[in-house]
């Protein structure tokens, strides 16, 4: 496979790569160290290869190939390292995970990340879904204080460290965590800042975050980059969980972003900071800014659930400990399936696959009849509809007024008739699982009511008809006979006609969100908060609900 590499620096394309230089044989060292970092971000407990959407990614050729899986980062990880390695991580490395880690509070997911190496990671939004108490009990040990210890004993806490330069405790306005650590390798000191969006206490639960406050992520990597000057350290990384989204297709050495809260951390970082390595927006790319001394640093994100490694090669100047700027070299490495995955961790993984198969007999709600996939002459289903009211109840604290639901992501049907020993009625775990387990992000923007028109209008495409699930608030009519582009009609929110300049926050998973399907317009949507995994929406809503009735198929009318 074709490698693209970027250098810093460098204004003429077509540069032949060139390997890190091998240590002279003489007694003396050479003048600069050669450290290779490896890094990954959002990795969201994906153990298991993620499946449909999450687990594709387009490739270096502009290919889209099956990535993912611990057990595949772990085989390209063992690849990729050299002699001076040191792994590192952006943040949401749990949190919105599957049940292979969430069923334990995600110790599994940290146990892996330990075993490969991570050494230091800024904390994501996600790092908080259970609140400041959890993540510190997950950073230092302890079993869980409700459901005790896992299967597999004690809780030693995390092998590395989390960072969190602009978490500071309300009281004293000292940080909640550690803001930087230091790391020694082939004779030279590197220092890792981690700060997390500061827009966090929109999107997690105030109840676990409410000693905490969360400062302007630049001001923060900037007093922990003085913290290390004053202890003379000189080669500094900036681990940040926010980023910036990119133009569709792009390939992961592109630069293709949409200038951003990513980019400005980038640029307005303290200029002692040499290369910022960034998460959150779980898209993929490599570029270089500019820092307030007008000097390149590398600025990438190895899009999300363990698809890409992101391996930045530096050297460090030993008799000043700084990175030599001109030398940073980025390259952006997708996990692909077609390598030997790494057989201990293989093992590592199926055990927690037998282990939580306990979790997933556990019943969550119950259904009066089927809720299935069939559909209505206008392209509504029962199921569809359920999960949209799922993801609606989910976001509307984040401030959603509407859902809709791909029919893609809905995997099978609910029978009212047991699977097992549950007994009828009862829907289990495993079988919510079963309908959605894509652990897609679930996710909110602003559309105006034009532009929300527009998107119901991408139902129709080459590629066929998709018919978005609506939430019961939400009313539309179709009309197949009339042209694509103008066969939607009598769009109503909460029984209004839609006001086309009004500006309308419209809640869907990730995949939606990033144009999936087709549906391009949602990549215009502003103001963009993610919540809950989509499986944990719809558990929530079975668990508020009780007994869930099959929905009269009204929501869409038309022909």
């Amino acid at each position: 496979m074709t490698r693209r590499r970027t250098f810093l620096a460098c204004a003429t394309a077509g540069l032949t790569i060139v390997g890190l230089a091998a240590r002279p044989a003489a007694a003396h060292p050479a003048p600069t160290a050669p450290v290779r970092l490896l890094a990954l971000n959002d990795f969201h407990g994906n153990l298991e290869p993620p499946s449909g959407s999450s687990g594709r990614v387009i490739d270096e050729n502009g290919d889209t190939v099956l990535a993912g899986g611990a057990a595949y980062v772990a085989a390209h990880l063992n690849r990729l390292r050299d002699r001076d390695t040191l792994t590192v991580a952006q943040g949401d490395l749990i949190g919105a995970t599957p049940l292979i880690s969430a069923a334990y509070h995600d110790e599994p997911s940290v146990q892996f990340l330990g075993d490969v190496g991570v050494t230091a990671s800024a904390v994501g939004n996600h790092e908080f879904d259970e609140g400041y108490r959890e993540l510190l009990r997950i950073q230092h040990g302890g079993c869980h204080p409700v459901d005790g210890c896992s299967p597999a004993g004690t809780w030693r806490g995390a092998r590395f460290d989390y960072l969190a330069a602009n978490v500071l405790k309300k009281r004293h306005h000292r940080p909640a965590m550690k803001p930087w650590t230091i790391r020694r390798i082939n004779g030279v000191r590197i220092g890792f800042i981690g700060v997390v969006t500061k827009t966090t206490p929109s999107i997690v639960t105030a109840e676990g975050i409410k000693d905490l406050e969360f400062v302007d992520e630049v001001a923060a990597a900037n007093r922990a980059a003085r913290e290390l000057r004053r202890r003379n350290v000189r080669a500094m990384v900036l681990l940040v969980h926010e980023g910036d989204q990119v133009e569709p297709g792009s390939r992961p050495d592109e630069c293709g972003v949409q200038p951003g809260a990513g980019s400005r951390i980038a640029a307005q970082a303290d200029p002692e900071i040499d290369v910022v390595l960034s998460g959150h927006s779980h898209q993929q790319y490599l570029c270089t800014v500019k820092d307030p001394e007008g000097r390149p640093r590398l600025f990438s994100s190895g899009s999300s659930f363990g698809r890409v490694i992101t391996q930045v090669d530096l050297r460090v100047n030993r008799r000043t400990g700084d990175i030599v700027r001109s030398a940073v070299r980025g390259d952006n490495h997708v996990v692909t399936r077609d390598i030997a995955p790494d057989p201990a961790t293989e093992r590592f993984v199926q055990t927690w696959k037998e282990r939580v198969s306990e979790i997933a007999d556990k019943p969550v709600g119950r259904i009066t009849a089927d809720l299935t996939r069939a559909q209505s002459p206008a392209g509504e289903t029962a199921l569809g509809d359920v999960i949209a009211d799922a993801q609606l109840a989910s976001m509307r604290g984040l401030g959603a007024q509407v859902a809709v639901m791909n029919p893609g992501g809905v995997r099978t049907d609910l029978t009212f008739a047991a699977s097992g020993s549950e007994g009828d009625g009862v829907v289990t775990y495993g079988e919510a699982f079963a309908v959605q387990p894509f652990s897609n992000v679930m996710g909110v923007v602003s559309l105006t009511g034009a532009r929300f028109d527009a998107l119901l209008e991408q139902q129709w495409t080459s590629a066929g008809e998709k018919i978005l699930q609506p939430s019961a608030n939400l009313r539309f009519t179709i009309d197949r006979s009339r042209p694509v582009g103008d066969r939607v009609s009598g769009i109503t929110v909460d029984g209004t006609p839609i006001d086309p300049s009004a500006t309308y926050r419209v809640a869907a998973n990730n995949f939606l969100l990033g144009g999936g399907d087709g549906f391009s317009v949602f990549t215009e949507g502003t103001d963009q908060v993610l919540g809950p995994i989509d499986l944990d929406a719809l558990v929530a809503y079975f668990a508020e609900q009780g007994t869930i009735a099959p929905p009269p198929l009204d929501r869409i009318s038309g022909r």
